[in-house]
């Protein structure tokens, strides 16, 4: 299994793991949903107790994957499957992206 924190705006706001079945689940952390002035970090997924699930990387965090030439680029520089959205994801998604959503990836 791996996991990863999702941030919003630099801040802890969930985490996501992806299970040996290659399944994904999020969840929101307690203390963002607490909080009313924060986001929710995609209109699919509003700030919620209940965990959501899907059998792809959900598509708030694969719009966030490098296309064309830097795709390929990134998996053959790191040596990650370009099948592997979500390991492209933990090497790309932590400090540049499109939007205020980062991905810090968990031992």
């Amino acid at each position: 299994m791996r996991k990863a924190t999702i941030c919003y705006k630099s801040e802890p706001a969930g985490i996501i793991s992806q299970l040996n079945n290659g399944s994904f689940h999020f969840h929101y952390l307690e203390t963002w949903l607490e909080d009313n002035n924060k986001p929710a970090i995609s209109l699919t997924m509003p700030k919620s107790k209940k965990e959501f699930r899907s059998p792809h990387l959900f598509p708030v965090f694969f719009h966030l994957l490098p296309e064309g030439a830097n795709k390929q680029a990134v998996c053959k520089f790191k040596k990650i499957d370009p099948s592997d959205h979500f390991g492209i994801l933990l090497h790309t998604a932590r400090f540049d992206t499109i939007g205020a959503i980062t991905i810090e990836q968990l031992d």
